[in-house]
């Protein structure tokens, strides 16, 4: 049982800046509330279009409701796909073969 008040962590980091804030908020509050309330998208002129959420690394919406020792994380999205970079880096090493093509099919026996 969540109780009629409990502590959020709100958190954003970037190479520039970083912000931690504990904020309280009552039962039934959401995402949006505790980012409303810490104040970190003003205070670090970030646009909230462009900001995504995750509670403790797991991705979550602004509606998500909170609970006690929550950690919401501000995250932005990503620049390059990573399996795509990965991909690419392989490629580029010499001697392997990142994209072996489709695997030979079996012949049944007759």
């Amino acid at each position: 049982m969540i109780p009629p008040r409990f502590r959020v962590t709100v958190v954003h980091a970037t190479a520039d800046a970083e912000a931690l804030v504990v904020v309280t908020l009552s039962a039934g509050a959401t995402i949006n509330d505790a980012i409303m309330q810490s104040g970190i998208v003003t205070r670090l002129a970030l646009d909230p279009a462009q900001l995504e959420f995750t509670i403790f690394g797991q991705r979550a919406s602004d509606d998500t409701p909170l609970g006690e020792g929550d950690r919401v994380e501000l995250t932005r999205p990503l620049v390059a796909d990573p399996k795509r970079v990965r991909r690419k880096r392989a490629a580029a090493r010499p001697g392997n073969r990142c994209d072996p093509g489709p695997k030979p099919r079996k012949s049944r026996p007759p």
